[in-house]
């Protein structure tokens, strides 16, 4: 398939914003000691460490910052050196001293983060603005390559593409199996051509708010040839910007009956006593695509009243456990998807809200054909016109069934799966499709 973003960019291929380098540990936006702490913790947890291992760990420089840390440690005797493993200042291995013990467990009593040096959330909220600017539009011809696997009415079409550039928020609904999971999942492959730099972490008043995470976000290899192997990446990364930051594919982030509204604020560990980022703030920059809405555990009122405020001003507030709110840019695309009737889930004020609404509807008997076609040739089934004629009339038009985009491939599978347990080649023949149909189809 064509790289439809191509099409799409005009001017650069990769995000405008760019970390800033950070020479010095006052440009990290973090205390002093709050650094010391979080380098007494990964000394407490892996034990002998170089000074260019610890400032991986940190994602931070060693030299200007790293240094500095580790210096200030040793002249307080909460580490000490052990030996040498090679050339330069980072080279030296340290270990934690009983007085450094005594100091980490005290920090560990107040949060385990034990993990890269988290970014100020002022730095990140203006760090999302700045990177919501940088997004492509699409046309006609970008959304046509990016859908080509589909079989869509015109109308439906011509309706995602405008969707897409609004990058706020998109109701996909109509019966079921008709693709809008895969319209959804289509529009994602678009969005994840793009890049863009998010932090490992957030530093909100002194507490960890965990963001990266490999799960939900792909990262893109940032490579320098003319760099010897032997320095890490991140250190590599730290004399061209700030390694705290990394650089990913726009987030596509699919959520589903599991949602519930605890899940969209943030999520406190009682025992590490760090928070998780909720899905929406993973997302951000990105997409984030609730499948099966109105199945969740949350009632569809509830979920809507939560985001009526984001969607419309584009900025959430999340809440500490202390009680504490803070503001967060709210820069997804919200994609709902579902099969159950609009006016059982949602209310003509919250429609209001949800800028672009799509239905996705049963294909005509002509697509259905189309789609088929497509299907059986992408799965090497011997496609025979009398035979889907055949399957049209007894098992779609005499049983007033409703065709579905999602049957042509469900019923190939079903003819693979026949043929290859009777030895046969999977071909359209009546009796083929009589078996398929009969495995497949259920009167409710």
């Amino acid at each position: 398939m064509a790289n439809p973003v191509t099409a799409a960019r005009t001017v650069e291929t990769g995000p405008r914003f760019t970390p800033t380098v950070i020479t010095r540990v006052e440009d990290t936006g973090l205390s002093p000691l709050w650094l010391q702490d979080l380098a007494l913790k990964i000394f407490y947890f892996r034990g002998y460490l170089t000074g260019f291992r610890v400032a991986d760990l940190m994602a931070l420089p060693f030299t200007g910052v790293v240094d500095q840390i580790v210096e200030t440690l040793k002249r307080d005797k909460m580490i000490e050196v052990k030996s040498q493993t090679g050339i330069g200042d980072g080279a030296y291995q340290y270990a934690i001293t009983g007085q450094g013990m005594i100091r980490a467990r005290e920090a560990l009593d107040r949060s385990q983060y034990a993990g890269a040096a988290p970014v100020p959330l002022s730095d990140y909220n203006a760090a999302i603005r700045k990177q919501a600017r940088s997004r492509p539009a699409v046309n006609a011809r970008v959304m046509h390559q990016c859908l080509q696997s589909l079989t869509l009415s015109e109308t439906t079409f011509s309706r995602i593409g405008p969707a897409v550039n609004s990058g706020t928020s998109i109701f996909l609904y109509g019966p079921p199996g008709n693709g809008k999971t895969t319209i959804a999942r289509a529009i994602g492959d678009l969005i994840l051509q793009e890049e863009m730099y998010i932090p490992y972490a957030l530093d909100v008043e002194g507490h960890v708010v965990k963001l990266y995470d490999t799960v939900n976000h792909q990262l893109v290899p940032e490579d320098d040839a003319s760099t010897s192997q032997a320095v890490s990446s991140i250190q590599r990364s730290a004399s061209k910007r700030d390694p705290r930051w990394v650089r990913i594919r726009r987030p596509f982030i699919m959520v589903g009956g599991e949602l519930t509204l605890a899940g969209l604020d943030l999520v406190f560990n009682d025992v590490q006593k760090y928070y998780e980022a909720p899905f929406q703030v993973k997302a951000n920059g990105g997409i984030l695509l609730i499948d099966d809405f109105g199945r969740q555990q949350v009632r569809p009122r509830d979920l809507l009243n939560r985001w009526i405020v984001p969607l419309e001003n584009r900025i959430d507030y999340l809440t500490l456990h202390t009680g504490q709110k803070i503001e967060i840019p709210f820069d997804v695309m919200v994609v709902f998807s579902t099969n159950l009737p609009p006016k059982d889930l949602v209310d003509e004020a919250f429609l209001r809200r949800l800028r672009h609404k799509i239905e996705v509807v049963d294909p005509t008997f002509d697509e259905y054909r189309e789609i088929f076609k497509h299907v059986a040739d992408s799965k090497h089934v011997t496609y025979n016109e009398q035979a889907l004629a055949y399957l049209i009339q007894e098992y779609y038009i005499k049983t007033n069934r409703k065709p579905r985009a999602s049957h042509p491939r469900d019923l190939c599978d079903q003819i693979l799966d026949i043929g290859r347990y009777m030895g046969n080649e999977p071909t359209m023949t009546k009796d083929l499709i009589d078996r398929a149909a009969q495995s497949y189809f259920v009167e409710l």
